[in-house]
């Protein structure tokens, strides 16, 4: 049986997205029982951002302490914060583009528990394509095999057009700002040289000035 072009591409997409875009898979931090444990991601704007926590101890097997939770923007902008809680949820659509910061502290009011040196925190952080729920794509447009993953593998195309830009900006901003410098350095260069040479004049003169004084030449 022949298999079209367009669903030959389609499914060489979808078998690349597996390597572009890997499993989520949950990251474990270690939270200190003073302090707070930070982690950060580059986002671009209009991306939606999805994670899921959960705090355990690793000498208990129930939860274990309450947390307190905040997340920030690139602008400093406070997008969650959350006191007194085991587990949650935060979601939300970047708007700008830059480094978000989400940091867990331990709570100090442990009313129910006593805390130790640390405690770990299970975060599953899904971004983009991996924060979309397809299964509600495919209940809400009635599309289901090899249809929802040509949208799956639009979803990546697109996604990866995205990120081709984004890098294609901040090199070209990136390249402005080195051009600046170089000009600037160079302009100081030749303020130097000027500098240097009128120096130099003066100097010869005041010399000469002085040796004809004293009759030296």
């Amino acid at each position: 049986m022949a298999i079209s072009p367009i669903l030959f591409i389609g499914l060489i997409c979808v078998a690349g997205s597996a390597f572009l875009f890997p499993a989520a898979e949950a990251i474990w931090l270690t939270v200190p029982s003073s302090g707070e444990k930070c982690i950060s991601e580059e986002i671009q704007a209009n991306v939606v951002v999805l994670a899921y926590y959960y705090c355990i101890d690793q000498d208990k097997v129930d939860f274990g302490p309450t947390l307190d939770v905040r997340v920030t923007s690139p602008y400093g902008n406070e997008l969650y914060k959350r006191v007194n809680e085991t587990a949650g949820e935060f979601a939300f659509t970047t708007s700008e583009s830059g480094t978000y910061i989400a940091c867990f502290s331990m709570h100090h009011d442990q009313s129910h528990y006593t805390p130790s040196s640390s405690v770990i925190i299970s975060l599953d952080w899904k971004i983009g394509i991996r924060a979309k729920d397809w299964d509600s794509v495919a209940k809400k447009e009635k599309i289901e095999g090899v249809e929802l993953d040509l949208r799956k593998s639009e979803a990546v195309v697109n996604g990866i057009k995205a990120n081709m830009l984004h890098l294609k900006l901040k090199e070209a901003y990136a390249r402005e700002i080195n051009e600046k410098t170089n000009k600037r350095v160079a302009q100081l260069g030749f303020f130097s040289i000027g500098v240097s040479l009128i120096v130099s004049v003066f100097q010869v003169l005041y010399l000469k000035r002085f040796f004809l004084k004293k009759k030296l030449i």
